[in-house]
């Protein structure tokens, strides 16, 4: 990019130590603050060379003075050449492998015991949230256009089903019904059984209204297996779920000091619990066919109650996996978790794949 490419080797390690240092304190940062670090680290940048090189980089746009600190605070620009520079280079710090050893273990942990889609999306933005301290999301993939692989049905009570639906793309739904009347084991499982008979391969949403034409046409002794198929597939996979997107946002109290203002506070809540916006967002940032993590900072330009709020997130086979933080968030770490877990995320939902 063009910002990167006009900073120089040392511009671009006093703006790293910077960008580290507000991230860590939230602090304005001084030339003297920079120096000491560096000085620390071996690099030993004078307190001057640091000042003129920190004048060159508000020049660029790069560093701003809020209000009348001697101290300066990056730009969203610099935190995109921070993040382009975590991500290229020669020795890139953004790899799952990176993350460390404990971070992974308490993720594996986190999911041991966990089934279904539901269950895998809220754990999910659970655990994204607790590494990040920001909001984690995770969002299933819309069954439009997916196919039927497998059907099946557990009696967990009277008129209560559980509804587990498989597509050929390994996404797998799990539903818990409760019924109009109660249906014994044996009509579950001839329910199941011509399901998986006669739809096996077909559209999910080209399901629903096969069934309704064949309960129309259908007088016979087969009517009441063809009432109990048509009640049980319609709550197992309502028409919404062909074109809505399944959504768990997780972790939302971790953004309350991030906003000054209280107003700004309420409607910040209120985006992020509206989830069909989380949903846009990652859907307008996020695209299913790049294979890395992405860092989007713009957030406003699609939900102004998110300006200062950057998004780190990572499209998977069966959906998206992300975090909504501040812009002081630990990248290194977040971007590395979210990576892992997104594979994770398409192993548990596909545990075959």
């Amino acid at each position: 990019m063009a910002d990167a490419e006009r900073v120089t080797a040392r511009q671009r390690s006093i703006l790293t130590a910077i960008i580290e240092s507000y991230i860590e304190t939230g602090e304005p940062v001084g030339s003297g603050t920079i120096a000491r670090l560096q000085g620390a680290e071996g690099v030993g940048f004078s307190s001057a060379t640091v000042r003129n090189e920190m004048a060159e980089l508000a020049e660029a746009g790069l560093l701003e003075q809020p209000h009348t600190s001697a101290g300066r605070v990056p730009t969203a620009r610099a935190f995109r050449i921070y993040v382009e520079q975590l991500s290229g280079g020669a020795y890139p710090r953004i790899d799952a492998a990176r993350l460390p050893v404990k971070s992974r273990q308490q993720i594996d942990s986190s999911f041991v015991g966990i089934a279904g889609t539901q269950a895998v999306l809220e754990r999910t933005s659970h655990v994204l949230a607790t590494l990040s301290s920001g909001v984690g999301v995770a969002i299933a993939a819309a069954a439009g256009g997916d196919t039927l692989e497998h059907v099946h049905f557990s009696r967990l009570a009277a008129a209560r089903v559980l509804a587990v639906v498989v597509t050929r793309s390994g996404l797998v739904r799990d539903r818990v019904l409760m019924l109009d009347r109660d249906l014994a084991l044996s009509e579950l499982e001839t329910a199941a059984n011509f399901l998986n008979e006669n739809f096996r391969g077909w559209d999910v949403e080209r399901v629903r209204a096969e069934i309704a034409r064949m309960v129309e046409r259908e007088q016979s002794e087969y009517q009441r297996l063809l009432d109990s198929v048509q009640q049980l597939w319609a709550k197992a996979v309502p028409e919404s779920d062909a074109t809505e997107q399944a959504v768990y946002v997780d972790g939302v109290a971790n953004l309350v000091g991030s906003q000054e203002n209280q107003e700004r506070l309420r409607e910040l809540l209120a985006a992020l619990e509206a989830k069909q916006r989380v949903v846009e967002l990652l859907n307008a940032y996020i695209d299913a066919h790049q294979e890395s993590v992405r860092v989007v900072f713009d957030l406003d330009e699609h939900v102004p109650e998110m300006a200062g709020l950057v998004l780190i997130a990572a499209p998977t086979v069966r959906g998206t996996v992300g975090v909504i933080g501040s812009k002081r968030i630990d990248y290194e770490n977040t971007m590395n978790a979210v990576s892992y877990v997104a594979r994770l995320f398409d192993r548990m939902l596909h545990p075959g794949g």
